[in-house]
């Protein structure tokens, strides 16, 4: 390990060539002539700009080797500032070099981690940053001695046996949690069909250690039931995958290559939140670049400022004291406001961003337990129509002023040849075009379903790629529809006025894209919930870059920050309480 300080070097400015703009040859030749001296006080004043340009382009610095590779590309390395609540990370490039800014590192007392799946830090100590001169600190790595710890989601479903339709049953689970327990279980297929039943009791935003048990489950005792056969089923599977007949797993575990190319220009930052226990499951930015998440187990909204990592955070009145807590969906109005899903709370709820008050709208079904579920809400073109539209376990379209909630039904205006099919699609994201028509999209099929808003008739489309598992979306300026296709692995584009879609494959396996958006520079983006990783789609070329998030993320809503040049990526991670930015540097 090299650790050394490297000092800035002011330049030193010769007076003949100052002078004169030639080489040094030719400033001697100046001094020999018969043209007369020029004193010191009558030298030109030399403009060197102000003093920042004469600080470090790097605070930090170094390279990444170890000894089974020589100098490493694609290492993530993390630094945190002593006292502070979050995190830098920047990755090295195909010489193993990594660099931060200086205007990303306060000077202190840093502590170092990186992130490079089969390999481990040798500890190099704390490193003190001054902001004055530039550190350099090499970074060595040795193979790791328990790859299994590292492995992503989805690099389990990569290494597990089994067909395609059998590892998607895990699918269920890591909308929660990693599979690194039950992928360490000893459970056979009994136990596990009973551990599946009884977590099918908790509500979404449940966590081990504060469980939510949903309304229509109170009162069961879950471990004297026979599980169901759906339970029965994948217990079986995730039986021959586990532990549960030998001390070591039954297959090859098998890693995803680390970032590369433009995978490695990229600075991200990780936030912490007030509340450690928090799970800001969605995320959005204002025009002035604060941010704002929602939590997915309790009734708090909160905004983080960037600029220094503070955040306030506003309780939210529970409407049902019985039931579990906690939001889903979160957007703006035209105004500015900010509307939740509240899940099982059973209402629509606002928040007036000028008096800092809430005011909510109840379901039809606000008492009729797991029924009551609002988890979607679109106001973005509210003031079209005076309307907001909802998903959760019924799709409404609501009138804010006089309460009234229609639901929809989607065989209405159907051909007659294609209505039981059409019976059975829901909805679970939403969005609305310019004219605040509803676009539904199918997670447990292929479909997107447009609803008008003036006569409510229904119209399904079906994905090019079957079974793609369309999940949520945002419709942009030109009413086009961007979403994201969980079990396709693909971003997918609806044109709403050509009824065309375009497709877009994910270059990393099991990414399985919760959600996608674009940014005003043209590039649309996604996050995986299974693998940590966030693409950013050039829409002109088809190129998509792939950039590796610093630890273990479940990555829901995303959004953009279209106030930097370039945009900026935000997503709240789930499973660490963060809210996490990522800036291209391309």
């Amino acid at each position: 390990m090299i650790y050394k300080k490297i000092h800035t070097i002011l330049p030193v400015i010769l007076t003949g060539l100052l002078l004169a703009g030639c080489s040094q040859e030719q400033a001697s030749e100046t001094q020999t002539s018969t043209t007369p001296a020029v004193s010191q006080s009558e030298l030109p004043i030399l403009d060197t700009g102000p003093v920042e340009s004469m600080m470090p382009a790097a605070a930090l610095t170094g390279v990444v080797s170890s000894s089974a590779e020589g100098l490493m590309e694609g290492v993530l390395v993390t630094v945190r500032r002593d006292g502070a609540t979050f995190t830098v990370t920047v990755v090295s490039d195909d010489q193993g070099l990594y660099s931060f800014p200086v205007d990303r590192l306060e000077p202190g007392g840093y502590t170092v981690n990186t992130r490079a799946v089969g390999y481990d830090l040798v500890d190099p100590g704390k490193v003190i940053v001054t902001g004055t001169e530039t550190v350099q600190l090499d970074l060595e790595l040795t193979e790791t001695s328990d790859l299994a710890s590292q492995l992503s989601n989805g690099e389990w479903l990569l290494s597990m046996n089994g067909s395609v339709e059998e590892k998607q049953q895990f699918l269920n689970c890591v909308s929660c949690h990693t599979l690194q327990l039950p992928m360490r279980s000893r459970h056979n297929s009994e136990m596990f069909a009973r551990t599946i039943n009884r977590m099918s009791t908790w509500s979404q935003g449940s966590t081990p250690m504060r469980p939510q048990l949903r309304p229509d489950s109170v009162g069961r005792n879950v471990m004297q039931e026979d599980p169901p056969a759906r339970a029965k089923r994948f217990a079986e599977f995730a039986s021959t995958v586990n532990l549960s007949q030998g001390d070591n797993w039954n297959f090859e575990l098998k890693t995803l290559p680390r970032p590369s190319g433009k995978g490695t220009r990229v600075i991200m930052t990780e936030y912490d939140l007030p509340r450690p226990e928090a799970l800001p499951h969605d995320a959005i930015v204002d025009e002035d670049g604060m941010v704002w998440y929602g939590d997915f187990g309790s009734q708090f909204l909160g905004r983080l400022d960037p600029a220094d990592g503070s955040a306030v955070e506003y309780e939210i009145p529970m409407t049902q004291p019985e039931s579990p807590g906690g939001s889903l969906d979160i957007n703006f109005d035209p105004d500015g406001n900010i509307f939740l899903g509240m899940m099982y709370q059973g209402v629509i709820m606002k928040f007036d961003r000028n008096n800092e008050t809430f005011e909510h709208w109840k379901s039809p079904l606000f008492d009729a337990g797991d029924d009551s579920r609002t988890a979607m809400v679109t106001p973005r073109m509210v003031n079209v129509d005076g309307k907001v539209w909802t998903g959760g376990v019924e799709e409404y379209q609501v009138d804010l002023n006089t309460g009234e909630w229609i639901a929809i039904d989607y065989t209405k205006g159907v051909p007659e040849n294609y209505r039981e099919a059409a019976s059975r699609i829901g909805s679970y994201g939403v969005a609305v075009d310019s004219m605040n028509n509803f676009y539904g999209l199918q997670l447990g099929g292929d479909h997107v379903t447009r609803v008008d808003a003036k006569t409510l008739d229904v119209k399904p489309f079906r994905t090019p790629t079957p079974n793609s598992g369309p999940r949520r979306g945002r419709i942009d300026d030109q009413d086009r529809l961007w979403f994201a296709e969980y079990r396709g692995n693909r971003i997918g584009m609806f044109n709403t006025k050509t009824e065309q879609f375009t497709e877009w494959e994910v270059p990393v396996p099991w990414t399985n894209p919760y959600d996608a958006v674009l940014d005003d520079s043209g590039h649309a983006w996604t996050g995986g919930m299974t693998n940590d990783y966030v693409g950013r789609l050039n829409t002109d070329t088809s190129e998509m870059t792939m950039y590796l998030l610093p630890g273990t993320t479940n990555i829901r809503r995303v959004d953009v920050d279209n106030t930097t040049s370039p945009p900026s990526f935000w997503v709240g991670d789930n499973l660490e309480g963060t809210l996490i930015r990522v800036e291209p540097l391309d």
